[in-house]
């Protein structure tokens, strides 16, 4: 059965076909224009009540929120593809913290970063400056962790690849390559070793040939 993934083909989606991709499952995208407001016509909200993206259909199943859904595939076809939860519970533990840090101190001020570089000038809307200030020091002080975690394993929870690392892949390559912000990763050597390294996955490799930004 082809698993069917909605949303708008950029940002968080991506975060969702990589994992796809890495555990060989096959899926279709089902593009959803967030601009024209398909995320609230009433039969997506019957999908995704809260008009937020993206949402899988596995047969019956549906499934919203994307770091919740690469934990679920992870976790369905542990056995197949890439083992991307590590093989030990501590192993786990360790990725599912990463998780978390990528969840809550890493994607908001890239986030906010993205929305005011990036967006708002497309959009033609002033940029809030002091955000971007702020988004780019805590960053800086993120980063910094990463980089301490990066010189003593090759990969954030260890020295294998899991969601942890593929989760940074979605906002990590607007950060990298879309916002002029390229040097917080660059001028940290272990951070910038793992990102090479994860960025040049053949699965992401797949995601960006297939499903462009849209900028």
């Amino acid at each position: 059965m082809v698993v069917k993934v909605y949303g708008p083909t950029y940002a968080s989606p991506k975060r969702v076909m990589v994992c796809l991709i890495e555990k060989v499952v096959k899926f279709e995208t089902v593009p959803v224009d967030i601009f024209k407001g398909e995320h609230k016509d009433p039969e997506f909200l019957k999908l995704q009540p809260f008009g937020a993206l993206p949402v899988i259909q596995d047969g019956d199943y549906t499934l919203y929120e994307s770091r919740a859904i690469i934990r679920y595939y992870a976790e369905k076809y542990k056995s197949q593809g890439t083992d991307l939860l590590g093989k030990t519970i501590e192993e786990r533990g360790l990725v599912e913290q990463w998780l978390e840090v990528e969840a809550h101190n890493f994607h908001p001020p890239t986030l906010n970063l993205v929305r005011n570089v990036l967006f708002a000038p497309l959009k033609g809307i002033p940029s809030d400056q002091k955000v971007i200030e702020e988004s780019d020091e805590k960053l800086g002080k993120v980063l910094d962790i990463y980089e301490e975690r990066l010189s003593k394993s090759k990969y954030l929870a260890g020295d294998f690849f899991s969601l942890a690392d593929l989760s940074h892949l979605s906002f990590g390559h607007y950060l990298v390559n879309q916002t002029g912000r390229g040097n917080l990763v660059r001028e940290r050597k272990h951070v910038s070793a793992w990102w090479n390294d994860i960025s040049g996955r053949p699965s992401w490799k797949k995601v960006l040939h297939l499903y462009k930004y849209p900028v």
